[in-house]
């Protein structure tokens, strides 16, 4: 039988998450993510830990979009995982290039999915994107956009 209690405190910090990465809160971040969580992203050589290293992403993502949002669209949870369908948007307006590309004030937005991984103390300790990039570099002129019709 499933344990619906943790379930639910999961999908609750799950939406607080949703708050933490929008508002780059490093104190709700700490609450909400394990010190010994380690995460990859494709601008840094060594592996980022804990809050600090997740926000280090939206940092990174903040200096090309600066009004850079997510939105959960979606949830399927169990007790120890998370599967987001995120919906994120941004116009390359900021300081620094992305891909190689100078700011454009083109406007982006995609879909990404995020699965998530929660430790016994319901912090997050691992997070698995499927990459949502192409829509980001259609988004801002990089790549031509797709018609599946």
């Amino acid at each position: 039988m499933p344990d619906t209690e943790r379930i639910e405190q999961n999908r609750a910090a799950m939406r607080r998450f949703e708050t933490c990465i929008n508002t780059n809160d490093l104190a709700l971040g700490e609450e909400l993510i394990s010190p010994s969580a380690v995460f990859t992203a494709p601008f840094s050589p060594v592996p980022l830990y804990g809050a600090k290293g997740y926000l280090s992403v939206v940092d990174f993502m903040r200096r090309s979009f600066p009004d850079v949002h997510w939105t959960l669209e979606d949830m399927v949870a169990d007790e120890k995982t998370i599967a987001v369908q995120w919906r994120c948007t941004g116009t390359f307006s900021g300081p620094d290039s992305f891909a190689g590309l100078p700011p454009n004030n083109r406007k982006f937005s995609t879909t990404v999915m995020n699965f998530y991984t929660f430790d016994e103390a319901g912090r997050i300790i691992a997070d698995v994107s499927a990459v949502g990039i192409a829509g980001i570099l259609q988004g801002i002129g990089a790549l031509p956009a797709v018609s599946c019709r």
